[in-house]
């Protein structure tokens, strides 16, 4: 058995030779630039392969160019192949298991159709989950125009299964650019259609309805937004006094923050190292850089399986979290050479740089669980004496002229999105919470909202968490009227001043 082991090893060192002359045989610039361009290229194009099962291949017309009609006869949409409807009827079905808040929120509300009136106009992924929350919008009252806001994650048969219900969906995997903007506008310009309220992930439609339909922008509602970089962009629109409608930023809610961020990382982590890797935790000892709600579910599953974590961290306070939950705080560039794998979790940038990826020893694994692809230093290593190995999809081996190797994981950028899935369960408080956002703006009294970017209310997160809890058979226990006033709370909540952190 070892002997084969044995051989296997040479032969593998014996095609890294040639590969290094092959590789040599492109001493060019621009033949480096084209390999590294072609690497990345495919790296992006198995986003989120694990969530869709389409074969994107059978047919390479552009969706454009086909003309598609659902069974009702309407063809105000623009996906894949409307065939895969009943595929992704499926998946969405599946979803809805974890997605209990949302089923109940739409038996608890049918009747009132708190959304009636609503022209809702969005741009999030589409996937079975949000396909959830579309129909949920939908059964609320609320009449929805649907785009992508990634070119890679569509799944093409739940984006025909809603354009089959009659939701005018324009998205498909793998769109461009030129394609990723006209769905927008697909969706923003219609005949006798005006919206009155934005579902945005990221930003970009907010801002293509700000800058080609101004008129359209001044008399929408209310604007929910559940990314950083969507949130970021509506409070520099605030702050130069542009935005003209109130906008909720539910990226920064209690219950988003705490299940996107630590318990979604707790199981991801793992589950993207597994996959890419198929590391043995036990024994190994591990970096993580940023001790916020990512490091610390991090080092909670690295912890619980043996692994020795140590972090590193610029905030004092976070500093003695970390220490006091039993982990040293160390600077990276102290104990980078013992490390078998790194992991960057800060949402700043060079974390880790070129010094110290050369510095790491043989086999380290790199990955980041932060919000950008800045963190690692992955340009410094798109250079001429470094060579770059694809081994599988998401994981290149950086060969270092001595023969060491880095193993990088999804070229430095989120690994739990571009090497694993996310659960339903956490897309669903998510989802939740972006349908209480819409239906609280929506029916908001004049002037209870100007126009500025809200929190929102603590009622409204409270009242996500305890559409989850049957979901775990959790029961809450009641303020009798005495306590409620030795408290000074109202029975029903909310149960915390706004200053509270959790």
């Amino acid at each position: 058995m070892a002997h084969k082991h044995g051989h296997g090893r040479e032969r593998i060192q014996f095609a890294n030779t040639e590969d290094k002359q092959e590789f040599s045989k492109y001493p060019t610039k621009a033949g480096r630039r084209s390999l590294s361009r072609s690497i990345s290229q495919s790296s992006t194009d198995s986003y989120s392969s694990a969530a869709s099962y389409t074969d994107s291949s059978d047919d390479e017309t552009s969706p454009r160019d086909k003309a598609q009609v659902n069974t009702h006869g309407s063809s105000d949409f623009c996906v894949k192949n409307i065939k895969q409807a009943e595929f992704g009827r499926r998946e969405i079905e599946i979803a809805e298991q974890d997605m209990s808040a949302l089923i109940s929120l739409r038996k608890r509300a049918q009747g009132e159709k708190p959304l009636a009136g609503a022209k809702i106009v969005g741009c999030t992924h589409i996937t079975a989950q949000t396909a959830v929350l579309i129909e949920t919008l939908v059964a609320l009252g609320a009449q929805c125009r649907w785009t992508a806001c990634n070119i890679y994650s569509t799944q093409n048969e739940v984006a025909a299964a809603l354009a089959e219900t009659g939701v005018p969906v324009f998205a498909w995997k793998g769109e461009s650019e030129d394609d990723f903007w006209w769905c927008i506008d697909r969706c923003v310009n219609t005949e006798g259609w005006q919206a009155n309220m934005i579902l945005d992930d990221g930003g970009d439609l907010t801002h293509w309805v700000y800058k080609k339909y101004p008129s359209v922008f001044k008399k929408v509602r209310g604007i929910v937004e559940e990314s950083v970089t969507g949130v970021h962009r509506l409070y520099q629109l605030s702050k130069a006094g542009k935005l003209c409608v109130p906008a909720m930023n539910v990226n920064d809610s209690v219950t988003k923050q705490k299940f996107d961020n630590l318990y979604c990382c707790r199981e991801s982590i793992l589950d993207g190292l597994k996959r890419t890797t198929d590391i043995m935790f036990g024994g190994k000892q591990v970096v993580v850089c940023g001790y916020g709600e990512v490091g610390k579910g991090c080092c909670t599953a690295l912890k619980a399986l043996g692994a020795i974590v140590c972090i590193t961290e610029i905030d004092p306070i976070c500093a003695l979290q970390a220490c006091m939950d039993g982990f040293r705080v160390v600077k990276l560039s102290e104990v980078i050479r013992q490390m078998d794998v790194v992991i960057t979790c800060t949402g700043n940038k060079n974390v880790v740089t070129r010094e110290q990826l050369d510095r790491m020893k043989n086999g380290c694994i790199v990955c980041n669980m932060g919000h950008s692809n800045t963190e690692i230093d992955v340009a410094s290593l798109r250079s001429p004496e470094l060579t770059w190995e694809r081994v599988r999809s998401q994981v290149d081996h950086i060969i270092w002229p001595d023969g060491k190797r880095v193993v990088l994981l999804a070229e430095g950028r989120l690994l739990n999105l571009s090497c694993s899935t996310v659960p339903t369960f956490v897309l669903s408080i998510t989802a939740t919470t972006q349908a209480l956002a819409l239906i609280e703006l929506f029916n908001a009294p004049e002037g209870r909202y100007k126009q500025d970017v809200y929190l929102l209310p603590k009622k409204m997160d409270e009242y996500v968490a305890s559409l989850h809890l049957p979901n775990f058979d959790a029961h809450l226990t009641e303020l009798s009227d005495e306590q409620a006033k030795y408290m000074g709370l109202n029975k029903n909540g909310p149960f915390k001043p706004n200053y509270y952190r959790y």
